[in-house]
């Protein structure tokens, strides 16, 4: 199922099969002022996940952007978890902050994210955000992200563990420990730049096999178009 309106792109939409999330605050304004307003986030957010039927595999919680990834169990969960804890978590922020009107730059953005490499690269990037915005050296250095509960093994009620998780390890040190190894290496240029314009353009983020079978389910284009109008066609030799 593909939820689309007037003039907007499509967003792919399936169920079982996760989706990259971002939300960013007006104007690139900030979300959150405090760390109350992110615990508050985060309450909302766990109360949203089990009301819909969304399972969350990493976050963070940037200053005026939140990176989410998760899994819904029904088609359409994820659209209406937003939408309902979205607002829940507006009005707690305005009521603490004295102010009125929207907090959210329209709708978020989502793109369907495949298995392997493609589905931990996108949780690396998600939980890299805070050391690629330089506030700090180490993604263990930042406390509103899934790094924790992930790499560290610490608990966080809002994680369910996704299959391609699982597979790093046969129980829960020897897996933390294995994601925790594939931050020694570098996420390269490439594939930052592929989820970002795959996420932009609220796309399918695998490999060609899984893009077609996603095709094949929705009856569209699952792949990222080029950037800009496509240039005329001259006469000219």
């Amino acid at each position: 199922m593909i939820l689309s309106g007037m003039a907007r792109l499509p967003r792919f939409d399936l169920a079982g099969v996760p989706q990259h999330v971002v939300q960013r605050g007006n104007n690139r304004l900030p979300c959150f002022l405090d760390d109350e307003d992110r615990q508050r986030y985060l309450q909302c957010l766990r109360q949203a996940l089990l009301r819909f039927g969304c399972r969350l595999h990493a976050y963070v919680l940037m200053s005026n952007h939140v990176h989410l990834l998760l899994t819904p169990d029904e088609t359409g969960g994820v659209s209406r978890m937003m939408h309902t804890f979205a607002r829940n978590y507006v009005g707690s922020f305005n009521g603490r902050h004295g102010r009125t009107g929207t907090l959210w730059e329209g709708r978020f953005k989502a793109c369907l994210v495949g298995s392997g490499r493609y589905f931990l690269s996108c949780s690396r990037y998600i939980e890299l955000n805070p050391v690629r915005a330089w506030m700090v050296s180490q993604p263990s250095e930042y406390p509103w992200s899934s790094y924790g509960g992930n790499a560290e093994g610490r608990t966080d009620s809002l994680l369910t563990p996704h299959r391609e998780f699982l597979g790093l390890g046969a129980d829960p040190a020897s897996r933390a420990s294995a994601y925790r190894a594939l931050f020694a290496e570098v996420l390269p240029d490439e594939l930052v730049e592929e989820i970002r314009a795959h996420l932009q353009q609220q796309r399918v983020l695998g490999t060609d096999r899984f893009r077609s079978w996603v095709e094949a389910r929705t009856g569209l284009f699952a792949g990222v178009r080029p950037v800009g109008r496509p240039r005329r066609r001259s006469n000219c030799p």
